[in-house]
């Protein structure tokens, strides 16, 4: 219980980081340095202002300098995180496994907020994400260097080559993106979390489509979908696919 909790607390801290990166990379800016700051007054934050999804919600959220509003983007992003380390931890105990899976799911929600506000993946992120992924499997997860490597390379290959048939249609971020998630969990699951991506972007996409908050040329980032088909398969990826083969007897 002890453990969950800190596991918690833990994805608490980390989402209030991701948070940063996912303001200051597009910006350009260093994740570093300055310290944390309001992006409208510019006024350094106290440790007062930075305890996770507590400080929003005593602040009203609101700056308590300038009174500017604070996204509700940042209690969620903190709160996800924490929910998601706590369901890895659940699944894979304290293990190289689970430390890698912390790290991907970390890359994967980072990404997937860039994306929604900015339709974009920076390369940074996903470059970072394959080498940190290729690393951890072939030295840590004892992983061949053959397997990684067809990890990364096949779902990527599918996603560049719809990417070239749909002429747009998907950005290059995407078949980096699936790279990286490739070569974390391998090719099986990495193809996987593509046709997942798929049709939960499918079921979303046509609810916004009929509710007409989005019209048919308007573009929607697939980068969320794949990073959700992803975190499926991280932790629910053995008992979809003995499903899917019990499905037609395989």
């Amino acid at each position: 219980m002890l453990t969950s909790v800190i596991i918690f607390i833990l994805g608490l801290i980390i989402g209030s980081f991701l948070n940063v990166v996912i303001y200051r990379v597009p910006e350009g800016e260093s994740i570093v340095f300055p310290a944390s700051h309001c992006p409208n007054c510019q006024t350094n934050l106290k440790i007062r202002d930075l305890v996770p999804v507590v400080s929003f919600l005593f602040s009203g959220a609101k700056c308590r300098y300038c009174k500017e509003k604070i996204s509700w983007q940042y209690p969620l992003v903190e709160l996800l995180t924490g929910i998601i380390f706590l369901l890895l931890y659940w699944k894979y105990n304290l293990n190289i496994q689970f430390l890698s899976y912390l790290i991907l799911s970390s890359l994967l929600i980072t990404v997937s907020v860039i994306d929604f506000k900015y339709l974009i993946i920076p390369n940074q992120i996903n470059y970072f994400g394959i080498i940190i992924g290729f690393i951890l499997s072939i030295f840590f997860l004892n992983q061949s260097i053959y397997s990684v490597l067809l990890g990364i390379l096949i779902p990527a290959a599918i996603l560049l080559l719809i990417a070239i048939i749909s002429k747009g249609g998907m950005g290059m971020g995407d078949v980096k993106l699936i790279a990286m998630v490739g070569a974390f969990l391998g090719a099986k699951y990495a193809v996987a979390a593509i046709f997942l991506g798929a049709f939960i972007g499918s079921v979303v996409g046509g609810g916004l489509m009929l509710t007409k908050v989005k019209g048919r040329k308007d573009r929607i980032p697939f980068g969320p979908f794949i990073s959700m088909g992803a975190l499926v398969m991280v932790l629910w990826g053995e008992e979809i696919i003995d499903w899917y083969l019990n499905l037609f007897n395989i």
